[in-house]
């Protein structure tokens, strides 16, 4: 204890005791954490009441897997819809690019030709990046394609070091850190995807190898990223939780104890327990710079962390969206739906049909009277979509009254109140309708053709 340093703590002002290594511990058998993962149980979640502190990094980002792990869960995109896609996400991320960078797979003639295309357009950001088997050849790959920073797959936990790759820790490092240094040889940035690391030791393997990792970035010179990927979802973010499930405990480990600066630390999360938005929060909290997405969270199994929530986290964490065109998303769910033929849920947050309707008669009626008290935020501002309410047995005349004047886009002057005849004539047909037995929602066309009916017998002229 006497022997170690005490150094100040910049961002703290605090004096810290300077930390001892971490040295690799080479189990002869895996540590699975059956006591956390019982495969015939649902997965636990201990609690050792340690806590680490926040460490928000001076500037966060967004960057983006919808190339590469977006396409491993539905049919390839053509490279015409990976342009587009790439130019959407340009603009979304404003000129301060705060969509930071993309990854793509290279082994197509189709996805070298996209990634070519994209390099054209000469964007700073998104950076394209790429995505690679770990092997001199693909480096070649990646140098030819004139790429600076390329992802390798370094799976970290014993699942994968024991039962996949059949070697020890040791192994798995030595073999690791070869391939890195052969990507350092040929000049790219290797970004090392930490594969499964919320079933891995950390302080017995991940810290340890993270450590050389710096090693090799400082002697190189060139930067050497983490991502950690919390490749099944058992990542939580709750104040105590035991690693490897915590996610803050796991942020703060690779920053203090390995020496990884943030804006080298990525977090890449899944959704399989629900939990891919809040713990992609939970990085940016306690000192991870990036947080990797895919567009509507399209991913693997149940998907990853969507990038378009991210946005929205983003500007709620710093007050600010930063120059990021918000109303983009609305456009890449149009050309998903328009153009690729991918129909988002409908009660998705920010882009499903049906995320700022309403059914329920005495929401409208609130609604009519200041549409702030039932939407979550100027939805027709940042994302070009009205608040909107859907007409059915239960939507009362405040329902119809507030689903005319939007979908009419009548001025204030000529909105319409429950008072007005025209909204009691089609409440009386909406009544109807369903007294004959009618389960389902109006649709718009059938309201259409009865307004424009009903404005005929009242003379009355909505426009």
């Amino acid at each position: 204890m006497e022997n170690r340093k005490v150094k100040m703590n910049e961002k703290t002002n605090l004096l810290e005791l300077e930390e001892h290594m971490y040295p690799l511990v080479d189990v002869q058998s895996p540590n699975v954490f059956r006591n956390l993962f019982p495969y015939d149980e649902v997965p636990k979640i201990a609690f050792n009441d340690r806590v680490v502190p926040h460490h928000m990094p001076d500037d966060i980002w967004i960057t983006d897997t919808t190339f590469r792990d977006g396409q491993q869960s539905r049919e390839p995109y053509t490279t015409e819809q990976i342009v587009r896609i790439y130019d959407y996400f340009h603009k979304l991320g404003g000129p301060n690019g705060k969509i930071r960078a993309c990854e793509f797979f290279l082994y197509s003639k189709k996805d070298r030709d996209a990634v070519e295309k994209c390099l054209e357009k000469r964007y700073q950001f998104p950076e394209v990046t790429s995505w690679i088997r770990a092997n001199k050849k693909d480096f070649q790959l990646v140098k030819d394609m004139g790429l600076k920073e390329t992802g390798i797959l370094v799976s970290c936990s014993d699942y994968h070091i024991f039962y996949k790759m059949k070697m020890t820790r040791f192994q798995a490092m030595f073999h690791y850190l070869s391939i890195v240094r052969d990507c350092l040889d040929m000049g790219i940035s290797p970004r090392c995807h930490l594969e499964d690391i919320t079933r891995a030791d950390i302080y017995g393997y991940v810290i340890p190898f993270c450590l050389e990792l710096m090693k090799l970035s400082e002697e190189y010179k060139i930067p050497v990223k983490v991502r950690c990927c919390d490749t099944m979802g058992y990542g939580v973010n709750y104040p105590g939780a035991v690693i490897p499930r915590s996610v803050q405990g796991i942020i703060y480990g690779i920053m203090t104890h390995a020496g990884v600066p943030s804006e080298m630390i990525e977090w890449h999360g899944h959704n399989d327990f629900y939990k891919a938005v809040s713990n992609s929060t939970t990085a940016w909290l306690y000192g991870a710079s990036g947080v990797n997405c895919s567009l509507f969270g399209i991913g693997e199994r149940t998907g990853n962390t969507p990038l378009e929530a991210m946005v929205f986290e983003y500007a709620q964490l710093r007050g600010t969206l930063d120059g990021m065109d918000t109303t983009v998303i609305t456009e890449l769910k149009e050309y998903y739906e328009k153009e690729i033929g991918y129909t988002v849920p409908s009660r998705t947050p920010f882009v499903g049909k049906n995320f700022n309707v309403t059914r329920a008669g005495i929401h409208a009626d609130g609604l009519l009277k200041n549409e702030e008290i039932y939407n979550i935020f100027d939805t027709e501002k940042f994302l070009n979509r009205p608040v909107l309410v859907s007409v059915s047995n239960t939507s009362g005349l405040a329902g119809i009254a507030h689903w005319i004047n939007t979908y009419y886009k009548l001025p204030e002057e000529k909105k319409l109140d429950k008072e007005c005849e025209l909204v009691k004539m089609v409440k009386t047909w909406v009544d109807h309708e369903y007294d004959e037995g009618r389960v389902t929602v109006i649709t718009d066309d059938e309201l259409t053709d009865v307004i424009a009916d009903c404005c005929s017998k009242l003379n009355y002229d909505l426009i």
